[in-house]
């Protein structure tokens, strides 16, 4: 159902509470946090050109990482702030609470096209809980509700879907932003009928992070490639072996069953014909979270059908991103969601990379169009320098999985219906 948009409404000397996604990437550097990544910000910006064209008092609310409701200066969103201001060329103010008198002080103060950042949400517990209360002392400032943040909509939480139906009550309105309105279309509308031939790349970690969405996929693809660790619980599945590679061993049901629903429906699916393998050795540390240290050494190309008990799969193999890479070249449409190996390790990035650059040659030389659904995609993508030459990057890791299975999101749900 179409929901109604920032361009569907009148917002000129009003208090529009605006909803992102600036749950960026942070680290510390000489005794102050900074970003390392403002994609998610610029993402937000033609959002905020519109309401700031329109004359609105933009109150943006947003949380950054896991503070558990503790006020955890490490996740402070004042740098964003800083940040924000540098990107749109004008004052952002930013208050070191969400609700409370600060909070109504600043806003009062206002004028048409100020733009005010409020510190992380999740300082309160009560933003996870979606409590009532806490919903109703963070609307009590807002006219209009926007919501731009994608990658938080499938979160019943309090700044997500609380205060959207308390403005709602009032009579007043709900509103996609423009990022949600091309998550929602690239996502939703683009894929429920796309040009043909449709190729789907997933990767990632999980065949049980996935199962649903091959599942779904499986009634719209023509064609799908599989890569990254889940690939070894189909080896598994298949009957052979996988040495030290991450697994789902309770989870090779799944996979032949999902390798039984394409062959019914005659869809394409390719597994890893060779791998990169690595020989995991113990260094006897432990990292921040306490887990010991794995270093991965003698790396090479196995193309034989078992990989050795002593070693771990750690991207696909060249002849594999090959045939990956013919496959993608005489696609009309490409879903892309996970990496085919630990391309944070540069030497094992081949796999990704050279499906990065297949998607993106396809997508320049035959203007196919390729649809990057989230997380580290994404960064693979910008990595490799060719994040601008795809049609659609999506900000939304977990909201972009639910929402290909088909799931109702909660963030989106709360919007009004055009």
């Amino acid at each position: 159902m179409a929901k109604l948009t920032v361009n569907d409404i009148d917002v000129s000397g009003k208090r529009v509470f605006v909803r992102v996604d600036y749950n960026v990437p942070m680290a510390e550097q000489d005794g102050q946090m900074v970003l390392n990544d403002d994609t998610r910000i610029r993402a937000t910006i033609p959002t905020l050109d519109l309401l700031i064209s329109k004359g609105a008092k933009i109150i943006l609310t947003a949380h950054l990482g896991r503070p558990k409701g503790q006020r955890e200066p490490s996740m402070s969103l004042r740098p964003v702030a800083i940040k924000l201001a540098d990107i749109i060329c004008r004052p952002v103010a930013f208050v070191d609470d969400c609700l409370g008198e600060k909070v109504e002080n600043v806003v009062g103060g206002m004028k048409d096209g100020d733009v005010v950042l409020l510190e992380n949400v999740r300082y309160y517990a009560e933003e996870e809980a979606n409590d009532p209360a806490f919903a109703e002392k963070l609307a009590k400032v807002a006219e209009v509700y926007v919501n731009d943040a994608f990658g938080a909509a499938h979160r019943a939480h309090a700044s997500t879907e609380g205060v959207a139906g308390i403005v709602a009550a009032r009579g007043g309105q709900c509103a996609a932003g423009l990022l949600m309105e091309r998550e929602l279309k690239f996502l939703g509308d683009e894929l429920d009928n796309p040009e043909r031939p449709f190729v789907v790349i997933l990767g990632g970690a999980k065949v049980s992070d996935k199962i649903k969405v091959i599942d779904k996929l499986l009634e719209k693809a023509d064609t799908l490639l599989i890569g990254g660790a889940m690939a070894y619980t189909f080896k598994l599945a298949n009957g052979f072996k996988i040495g030290k590679s991450l697994v789902e061993p309770d989870k090779t049901d799944m996979a032949l069953a999902a390798l039984k629903k394409a062959e019914e429906r005659g869809v394409k699916f390719l597994l890893p014909t060779d791998n990169i393998v690595a020989t995991p050795v113990e260094t006897g540390e432990l990292n921040k979270k306490g887990r010991p240290v794995i270093k991965l050494e003698n790396h090479r190309v196995n193309s034989e059908a078992n990989i050795p008990d002593a070693e771990e799969g750690v991207d696909i193999g060249p002849e594999t991103a090959k045939t990956f890479a013919a496959e993608i070249a005489g696609a009309k449409t490409i879903l892309w969601n996970g990496p085919m190996g630990i391309f944070e390790d540069p030497r094992f990035a081949d796999g990704t990379f050279v499906v990065a650059e297949a998607v993106a040659e396809v997508t320049r030389s035959k203007g196919a169009k390729s649809i990057i659904g989230g997380g580290d995609s994404v960064k693979a993508l910008n990595n490799a320098g060719l994040g601008d030459q795809v049609t659609f990057m999506s900000t939304g890791g977990g909201a972009s999985l639910e929402f290909l299975e088909g799931k109702t999101l909660p963030g989106v749900a709360a919007l009004s219906d055009k």
